[in-house]
């Protein structure tokens, strides 16, 4: 920073041109785009759907809305729209509206430069500080967004028909640089209908002050389709002012949301922590326990179900599993499916029942959704014929209780007790996950592999189960 110019002489001096932020953002995503570089690192799953639209949509120089439900990467892709923005801007020092010291808009910059000139003092903005956010909440008001009389300022001494009364709102603050408005269904309607000039004529007028600000902003929006689209709910006005429209969407496979929970969740716990291990086919049910969700008729399609809850039950599981082996007092695991005992808990307030659906249904449907989860996964993998010898063993009026309570060598004996269980939990485990098998958390996996295999038995009706809360009783 200190080899920057400081004054306005300065800043003419060094070749300095500032453009519209809009201009800005165009010319350093298409910098990104020749590089291949990533402009949104960390989201997957848009690359071929929603990363073409938003890209078109800045190339275009478009005010932009994402509409998509929720849990969907809305607010996080348009707070990362700052790194198409330079990473440094200036403007007239103590500028409320960072001024540009070239086309200075409020009156405090327009007065320094009159009177400093070219020894206008310069200050730099880093470019996070040029993004502004408001979540619509039916109390905001005018005054928030656009801005307001400042009663202090006229105490002190100023007079009411001078715009150093004025205070700015959150706008006008943005003025070069990106404002966003997060489920702007939820603003007012005459707070809407307040955003047509600032969309259109890029203006604002305060209290009738007879003072325009041709303001510089790129102003993007979030909504859900529920409320974009329910009459009332958006000012029809205000969407025609809007210049692209870009849907969202959940992940479009179940490997694509493992890959995102696992991006998204925390598992890397401190040191002095159980060492938990997530098999592939736990994080395969975690995730596909969601997907049904999403189309289940028990859940309110038009909320959504949000990624959020994967990565709350993954969170829950690894805990679980963690609690489980301090209990037992063992230094590795494998999260099993014991550890989605209590899974509801991640689940609660992530999706919405439809309104036939009786209070406190939440809790067994999650559940169900659990197992119809550990079915399709179990299916993917396995054939029940393959297992006929654990039937055979239940057949003859034997039992085997399992649950986050049994320890994993208490596991391993009550599975030796099957005819050739142990053997094809040792083979299967060096097919699902090699790398488990050849380490300490061997003995941990085979559990969990083997409670998967009971569990698909269940629910392909060829065990019964007795459950209470942690605990399972498999037997005919």
């Amino acid at each position: 920073m200190t080899d920057r110019p400081k004054t306005l002489s300065e800043l003419r001096e060094s070749g300095y041109r500032s453009l519209p932020v809009k201009q800005e953002m165009r010319r350093n995503l298409l910098a990104k785009l020749r590089r291949n570089e990533p402009v949104f690192p960390g989201i997957l799953g848009y690359d071929e759907t929603v990363f073409p639209q938003i890209y078109n949509a800045i190339l275009s120089q478009h005010d932009m809305l994402l509409l998509g439900l929720r849990g969907q990467g809305k607010t996080r892709m348009l707070r990362m729209l700052t790194a198409l923005l330079d990473e440094w801007q200036p403007i007239v020092e103590g500028s409320e509206i960072n001024d540009d010291p070239l086309h200075p808009l409020s009156k405090y910059s327009r007065d320094l430069v009159a009177e400093k000139g070219d020894q206008t003092p310069i200050a730099w903005v880093h470019r996070e500080d040029r993004y502004h956010e408001k979540l619509a909440t039916p109390d905001v008001t005018i005054a928030d967004l656009v801005g307001e009389v400042d009663l202090i300022k006229h105490a002190e001494g100023r007079h009411l028909a001078s715009e150093d009364v004025m205070h700015f709102g959150l706008i006008p603050r943005s003025h070069r640089g990106i404002f966003c408005m997060n489920e702007l269904p939820d603003l007012s309607p005459k707070i809407q209908v307040g955003l047509f000039n600032v969309l259109e004529e890029r203006d604002v007028q305060i209290r009738g002050f007879s003072v325009r600000l041709p303001l510089d902003l790129c102003l993007v929006f979030s909504a859900n389709p529920e409320d974009y689209t329910n009459r009332g709910r958006i000012v029809t006005p205000l969407k025609d002012r809007i210049g692209s429209v870009v849907r969202t969407h959940y992940p479009l496979s179940r490997d694509l949301s493992v890959k995102i929970t696992a991006e998204n969740a925390w598992t890397e716990r401190e040191e002095e922590s159980v060492s938990v291990a997530v098999p592939q086919f736990m994080k395969e049910i975690v995730e596909e326990a969601s997907m049904l969700a999403r189309t289940s008729p028990h859940v309110n399609h038009a909320s959504g179900v949000s990624v959020r809850m994967s990565i709350a039950n993954y969170e829950n599981m690894v805990s679980n599993a963690e609690r489980r082996a301090v209990v037992a007092g063992e230094e590795t695991t494998v999260a099993r499916l014991s550890d989605l005992a209590y899974i509801a808990a991640g689940a609660r307030g992530k999706m919405e029942l439809t309104m036939t659906e009786e209070a406190g249904e939440e809790d067994r449907l999650v559940m169900r959704l659990v197992e119809e989860a550990t079915k399709n996964v179990f299916d993917a993998h396995f054939k029940t014929k393959q297992f006929r010898n654990v039937v055979e063993y239940f057949e003859t009026g034997k039992t085997l209780e399992v649950g986050d309570s049994v320890s994993t060598s208490t596991y391993l004996e009550l599975i030796d007790q099957i005819r050739g269980f142990s053997r094809q939990v040792e083979d299967i485990a060096a097919e699902l996950a090699p790398e488990l098998e050849k380490s300490s958390y061997a003995p941990a996996l085979r559990a969990s592999i083997a409670e998967l295999i009971l569990e698909g038995l269940h629910t392909n009706n060829r065990l019964n189960k007795k459950q209470s809360t942690g605990t399972s009783r498999y037997g005919m």
